[in-house]
């Protein structure tokens, strides 16, 4: 009987200890992540910051309370602050081979924040991908696509891509072409074109509206329209005016011809 309690009590200091860790773990799970919500609302709250870095900050407060979790446990099983210091440093290179990756992600994680391409809430192209911009955390951007579609894009891609930013300016140019016959008046169908723009208040005054022949194509003469408008009302107004100037050509009795071709035949 005394070799049991002997064998208890040599173990209990460690079950102990255990319990404690674990103790410290969830409570500091639990601090991390109602200190990092903390940080992001008060960050995104505040008008003359970026709301992109609410979560960038965020992330970074959650991991460094996580790290002095862990010393903190350690400690409790006799492993010091300084012996970590150097095993992490012993393991640096391992880690680092490893996590190639994770790391590269991570410094662009920093240049993105440093530099700002982007910001929450922009529509942007990243190598191709489009979305508007959700979240920029240390390892990753989330978009999301015009049909809502969640896009999951590491920082280190995002960093390496061509980014279109459609959501940067203020204002954008809208292009429009449209194709009318060989017998009908180009100066008359652009004259409409340019009627339907001045009436319609998305449309700036400067620059000017703009609409001139562009190309003579196999089937058509393609008149093209340049419109600038406020970025958000860029959709919009394209959808608008493509509308309009086809109801417009319709009462004009301008065509706007079906692809084909014409055969000429030579007289012998």
């Amino acid at each position: 009987m005394n070799e049991v309690f002997s064998g208890i009590w040599v173990y209990a200091p460690l079950v102990i200890n255990g319990v404690k860790a674990l103790i410290v773990l969830v409570v500091g799970w639990i601090i991390a992540g109602t200190v990092s919500r903390f940080v992001q609302r008060r960050v995104s709250a505040t008008r003359h910051i970026d709301p992109m870095l609410g979560g960038f900050a965020a992330s970074i407060v959650r991991w460094l309370i996580l790290l002095i979790v862990l010393v903190a446990v350690l400690n409790l099983f006799g492993i010091q602050a300084t012996s970590l210091v150097a095993m992490l440093g012993a393991a640096t290179l391992a880690i680092g081979l490893a996590l190639q990756g994770t790391l590269s992600d991570l410094a662009s994680g920093f240049m993105l924040i440093l530099f700002r391409p982007f910001r929450i809430g922009q529509y942007v192209d990243i190598g191709g991908t489009t979305g508007t911009v959700k979240e920029l955390n240390l390892f990753f951007t989330e978009l999301a696509t015009p049909d809502n579609v969640q896009i999951i894009v590491p920082n280190g891609q995002v960093w390496g891509e061509i980014i279109r930013n459609f959501s940067h300016h203020d204002t954008r140019r809208c292009d429009l072409t449209f194709g009318i016959d060989y017998d009908d008046d180009a100066d008359k169908a652009m004259a409409v074109i340019l009627d339907l723009a001045a009436a319609d208040p998305r449309v700036l005054d400067d620059p000017a509206p703009w609409a001139r022949v562009t190309n003579l194509g196999d089937s058509s003469v393609d008149i093209t329209a340049r419109l600038w408008c406020q970025t958000a009302d860029f959709w919009e107004l394209k959808f608008a005016m493509t509308k309009a100037v086809k109801l417009a050509f319709d009462d004009a009795g301008i065509s706007i011809p079906y692809p084909h071709t014409v055969e000429v035949r030579k007289s012998t």
